[in-house]
């Protein structure tokens, strides 16, 4: 009896321990299960709709339900992997691989497996749609973890700014740490305030966009200045806006040095080499701008070579090109320029001849098509100095370029056995003779020279332009202006014309066109060599005699 009572009493302890265990788990489950966003499950629904109305109306579903989930969802929509399910409306991420894809779930992110092409739809878009997606998605983005990407969406948005823009921009100041990306938000909230019936608030907030460059700021006071009623407030408008255009005007001046720089350096470039072999050895060399391209193929065929190491192929192009176009250079000089010193008219002739039979050449190689060389990802870009002024990075890198090689170059006329030779041979050649100088080897070692930093030219001018048989053809004519200039044979004349002469074009082109700018360099060059025929800075030796 008291066994079965026992056995009774042990079985209800069990029954009860079992429902409390029952009853904690439906409590466990109601109290921590997280429960889905309904938004976001809504939105779901009318993206996979075929109605474009009502994937519209999705979009801004998605947007508003502040769901961590949604950029992904968004991304997926630009970049076409986001489909259905036809069998259940299930909305998924898409990857395929060979001739089926792998699908994710969207609500839940649960491998559902491979499955056929036919069983699923992509869901697509239209231009209105993939504007309006854009945009949610640099909304999505200020609530991104990193600043930077903080920052950048709150830009894009302040670019384009309306009053949805404005709200959302001003509500993200409440909560935004990031001291650059509060900038960008009182920018906003202070434009907000420029449309306010307040004119206190107004005055307030032009005083704090006073020299603001970013360029909404500017096109907002425009647009205000025909509106405003208050005097008080369009006479600070048109104060703060006189402010800015003088602030945009000095860094429109400075940009436009920077270019004009950057296309002397080219000018410099081009021009180095045929200052030395026309200044040491008196030769109209009309060759040379095909020594340029030539160096530019060389940077061409390294590449095809080195086509997963671009940034090292472009290090190594620059001595490959320099003996390339160095070797090329020695063998014209000794094969045919060496008979025709003394006979300039000949030599132009014989040069101009050469020019045609390398252009020939390149074209029977590579084919008469431009080529295009990739530029490393080091070089590309712009460094942003502020919002209506930046320098761009490939030209920048030239500028420096140039600087490095004009320096290696003066140091080896100074400071060398060699540069002493050749500095003998175009002051003296007779002199140089008699004192033991081999002329003849000077005249093609220079020749050589002058050719190798010709080709050095052609990889600086391969990161700017495209890669064709007449590539030197658009700078011989300048190169020559440069030397002249400068005075026939002196480096330091040649680095100056060429700076000056690319800085004028640069200035007189917005007023003159690019065409009528060079005329006038052109006509400009001629009435200052009746002026000064040996240049800027006249070389003394054989070519200030002639």
């Amino acid at each position: 009896m008291n066994s079965l009572y026992g056995t009774r009493i042990f079985t209800q302890i069990i029954a009860l321990i079992s429902g409390l265990i029952f009853l904690g788990g439906v409590f466990t489950s109601t109290v921590y299960a997280k429960p889905e966003n309904s938004t976001f499950t809504n939105s779901l629904k009318l993206l996979a709709q075929i109605n474009y109305k009502k994937k519209e109306a999705g979009i801004d579903m998605l947007a508003a339900s502040n769901d961590p989930r949604s950029i992904d969802v968004v991304k997926a929509l630009i970049g076409g992997k986001l489909y259905y399910v036809k069998k259940n409306k299930v909305v998924v991420f898409a990857n395929k691989k060979e001739a089926i894809y792998e699908i994710t779930s969207v609500l839940t992110g649960e491998n559902l497996g491979p499955i056929k092409k036919r069983k699923l739809k992509k869901i697509n878009t239209n231009n209105r749609i993939r504007t309006k997606i854009k945009l949610i998605l640099n909304r999505l983005n200020l609530n991104h973890p990193e600043p930077q990407v903080r920052l950048k969406a709150a830009n894009i948005i302040l670019e384009d700014l309306n009053e949805g823009n404005k709200d959302i921009l001003i509500a993200k100041l409440a909560t935004e740490t990031n001291v650059e990306v509060r900038k960008v938000l009182v920018i906003a909230s202070d434009i907000a305030d420029l449309t306010s019936s307040e004119p206190e608030k107004q005055l307030k907030a032009l005083g704090n966009l006073s020299g603001c460059l970013i360029p909404v700021v500017y096109k907002t006071l425009t647009q205000l200045i025909e509106t405003e009623k208050n005097k008080s407030v369009k006479n600070e408008i048109r104060a703060v806006l006189a402010g800015i255009e003088t602030r945009r005007s000095i860094f429109a001046f400075f940009e436009t040095l920077f270019f004009g720089l950057s296309q002397g350096s080219i000018f410099v470039l081009a021009a180095i080499g045929l200052a030395i072999t026309f200044g040491v050895i008196g030769v109209i060399n009309m060759a040379h701008g095909e020594l340029i391209m030539i160096g530019a193929y060389t940077t061409f065929v390294i590449q095809l070579l080195m086509p997963n190491s671009i940034g090292l192929s472009l290090f190594l192009a620059v001595p490959a090109a320099f003996i390339v176009s160095g070797c090329i250079g020695i063998i014209i000089e000794r094969t045919v320029i060496r008979f025709l010193y003394g006979r300039p008219l000949e030599t132009l002739l014989a040069t101009f001849g050469i020019s045609l039979v390398l252009q020939q050449a390149v074209r029977t190689i590579f084919s008469p098509l431009n080529q295009s060389v990739k530029t490393p990802e080091w070089m590309s870009g712009s460094i942003m100095i502020n919002e209506v002024f930046s320098l761009t990075m490939n030209r920048v890198v030239i500028l420096i370029f140039l600087l490095i090689v004009f320096s290696g170059l003066l140091l080896v006329m100074k400071k060398t056995s060699i540069g002493l030779r050749v500095r003998a041979v175009s002051q003296n050649r007779n002199m140089a003779r008699a004192m033991g100088v081999h002329a003849a080897s000077i005249d093609a070692l220079t020749f050589g020279l002058g050719s190798g930093i010709a080709g050095v030219a052609g990889v600086a001018l391969s990161q700017l332009t495209n890669v064709g048989p007449n590539l030197g053809q658009a700078y011989i004519i300048d190169s020559f202006m440069v030397v002249v200039f400068g005075g026939v044979g002196n480096l330091w004349g040649t680095l100056i014309a060429g700076l000056s002469l690319g800085t004028a074009n640069k200035f007189i082109e917005p007023f003159a066109g690019p065409v009528l700018a060079k005329i006038l360099i052109l006509v400009f060059i001629i009435i200052f060599i009746q002026k000064r025929p040996m240049g800027l800075f006249p070389q003394k030796g054989r070519a200030a005699v002639a």
